[in-house]
């Protein structure tokens, strides 16, 4: 009973360790990178914020393109773990730290949830994407 009792404490401060461990390379305005820094805040992790300016394509660096080589923030590094793409970094903060959960328990309202965020990741987004392309080419790029 006691060396379990040790064990699961030894658990539990290599978790918090290695929470204090998280980097997140990010862009202010990036809408990906708020999903994740919500969440990061609603689990109440600590993490190293690392700016990556995109307005000035500091993630074509050859640093960061070690990180992700599609040039995209946020990523999340946890020790060796690197994740990019903002729904990969929730679930796999979802996984890693149980405390705090952002989904339900419930699969019904669990898949709820994440169609729900798959309909903004997949359809919203990159339709606001294409109409900000669309709005320059009727109005160009200087205006």
């Amino acid at each position: 009973m006691e060396a379990s009792s040790e064990q699961q404490k030894k658990s539990e401060n290599s978790s918090s360790s290695s929470s204090s461990k998280l980097l997140l390379y990010s862009y202010w305005q990036s809408s990906c990178s708020w999903r994740v820094r919500f969440a990061l805040s609603l689990k109440g992790l600590p993490y190293e914020y690392k700016p990556v300016n995109i307005t000035k394509g500091e993630q074509f660096s050859p640093d960061f393109k070690r990180l992700n080589p599609l040039h995209f923030v946020p990523v999340l590094v946890d020790g060796d773990v690197v994740v990019s793409d903002s729904y990969a970094i929730l679930l796999y903060l979802e996984d890693k730290y149980p405390q705090r959960l952002l989904l339900p328990a419930d699969p019904r309202l669990k898949a709820l949830n994440l169609q729900a965020a798959s309909i903004i990741n997949s359809n919203i987004q990159p339709l606001h994407m294409v109409s900000l392309s669309h709005l320059k080419e009727k109005v160009g790029p200087e205006e």
